[in-house]
């Protein structure tokens, strides 16, 4: 588009210098012995290749150049030349910038949140043991100090971010981690990772903005297995607390339907003697006859034996 602008201007500032837009003078009528002949003006045709030739050249070597600055973003100019190489006074743009790009160029930073992941690296947590992490946050830069911070690191934010930026995460991960055990980060993670978030702000709040940190983190295999032997235990213990609880419920029921089952044979056992009592309070001599009387079919022995004498009964057969 640029090129375009300029190659239209160079024609019209270069071809109306030299005349060329005058299509009158591109031809003459002159006479020959052969009569009126029409005649081309051969200067102002190489005027005209020269002209675009220079506008052409301008178009391509053109030093102006047009910006947009994206919504989210903030655009910063730095000049390249003078005594204010660095950061110019007019230090923030917006919107769609014209400026010459020998003597200047846009920079542009991210106000909104951004994403980003680390590689694995490793740590130390208290006590010694090593830990590896991957971490991942949002960031974004504070808008008003992004000529400080340029001016500070002279680098772009893709450059920032993956060397001042990730220094100042990976040694606040560093330095919190060292006040906390193994067991007290998996423990406690949700805390380790705000304690981190907060100490990382600390560091780069004057350029940037940090939030939403997941460390990623991940236990040596040995913690790892004694984590897990401690956790079974854990479990073991709780297992054989309900157990006791379950068996000392069943003691209980069986007390009480033991006592039940006693207390039901102590009644019935003063049932069965106040019954035998009372039996015995009604079997007198002449009741006993009478019951004798009742049952008697009315026959007599037949076998009567008198005294010395005895009954033999043959067994074999």
């Amino acid at each position: 588009m640029i090129f375009l602008l300029t190659f239209i201007l160079a024609m019209l500032i270069l071809g109306t210098s030299f005349g060329v837009f005058n299509f009158k003078n591109y031809t003459s009528e002159v006479e020959t012995r052969y009569g009126r002949e029409t005649k081309l003006n051969s200067i102002l045709i190489i005027k005209l290749v020269v002209v675009v030739l220079v506008s052409f050249i301008l178009g391509l070597v053109n030093p102006i150049t047009v910006e947009r600055i994206d919504v989210g973003n903030v655009g910063l100019k730095v000049n390249n030349t003078g005594d204010e190489r660095g950061v110019s006074k007019t230090t923030y743009v917006t919107g769609w910038v014209f400026y010459n790009n020998w003597l200047s160029r846009i920079k542009e930073f991210p106000v909104t949140q951004q994403h980003i992941d680390y590689e694995e690296t490793s740590i130390i947590t208290k006590g010694g043991f090593q830990a590896i992490i991957k971490p991942s946050f949002n960031w974004s830069v504070n808008p008003g100090n992004a000529a400080d911070m340029y001016q500070n690191l002279k680098q772009d934010v893709d450059q920032i971010k993956d060397t001042w930026l990730k220094n100042a995460i990976i040694g606040a991960v560093n330095d919190i981690a060292n006040l906390y055990t193994v067991d007290s980060i998996f423990n406690h993670r949700a805390e380790f990772e705000a304690d981190i978030v907060k100490e990382c702000n600390k560091r780069v709040s004057k350029w940037f903005n940090v939030s939403q940190l997941r460390t990623n983190i991940v236990p040596p295999k040995e913690i790892t297995q004694a984590i897990n032997a401690k956790t079974a235990a854990v479990q073991e213990a709780q297992a054989a607390i309900q157990q006791k609880i379950v068996a000392e419920a069943q003691a209980q029921t069986q007390i009480a339907k033991a006592k039940g089952d006693s207390a039901q044979a102590v009644i019935s056992a003063a049932g069965r003697a106040e019954a035998v009592r009372k039996e015995q309070q009604y079997l007198t001599p002449m009741y006993i006859d009478y019951i004798r009387v009742q049952r008697w079919d009315g026959k007599y022995p037949t076998t009567m034996l008198g005294g010395n004498t005895s009954t033999l009964l043959n067994l074999n057969k």
